[in-house]
């Protein structure tokens, strides 16, 4: 083979379409854009524009809002689990945790985890390690004397400091704090100066 004999598979590349080169090639005159109006213009977007007229999506009344912080587990009640140990899918004697779960096929991968709902029955003391659970869960676990352990740390509430008085009330208060500080401040330049004043009188 030599150099000037190299070529590319057939249709390896292909050709782009040339449009507007006459009527027997299929794109000749308008050029696969149909005919007239706004839209057979390039440059053009326009999406949800009807004319003028208000949109539809703008007619429409809101309702709700999406909450991007929120948090999807998949679900696991103690009703399946306790199938799952008696099937001898899950083994009790051993510490039991989400990628074992996943594994098993008890519960669907999520991204944020695996949560323990209270329905249905346990009986096997176990331990076993999700990202949470609910309070009433971790009670019934604990009292047949296994372990639960929550991988989820719960939210802390801030205690804000709250005061009684109204803030037209609080500002009021303020003012007259300062008003008497300041005239304390004023009476003991007094003084000084009524001593000194003294001093001099007896020299």
């Amino acid at each position: 083979m030599r150099l000037n004999e190299l070529r590319d598979n057939p249709n390896a590349r292909k050709s782009r379409t040339r449009v507007g080169r006459g009527i027997g090639s299929g794109k000749g005159k308008t050029a696969g854009r149909g005919h007239k109006g706004q839209k057979s213009r390039s440059g053009v977007a326009i999406k949800g524009f009807e004319g003028g007229q208000m949109p539809i999506h703008m007619r429409l009344p809101k309702r709700g809002f999406n909450n991007y912080t929120r948090k999807e587990f998949a679900e696991l009640t103690l009703g399946n689990l306790q199938a799952a140990i008696s099937k001898g899918v899950v083994d009790a004697s051993k510490p039991i945790t989400e990628l074992e779960l996943n594994a098993a096929g008890i519960v669907k991968k999520s991204k944020d985890g695996i949560k323990l709902l209270n329905k249905g029955e346990i009986k096997e003391k176990i331990e076993i390690s999700l990202s949470k659970a609910t309070k009433s869960c971790i009670k019934i676990i604990e009292d047949l004397g296994g372990k639960i352990e929550t991988l989820e740390k719960p939210k802390v509430k801030r205690i804000r400091k709250k005061n009684s008085l109204p803030k037209s009330e609080q500002t009021k208060e303020k003012v007259n704090v300062e008003s008497s500080s300041n005239d304390s401040e004023a009476v003991k330049d007094k003084e000084v100066v009524e001593s000194s004043s003294q001093e001099t009188a007896d020299k």
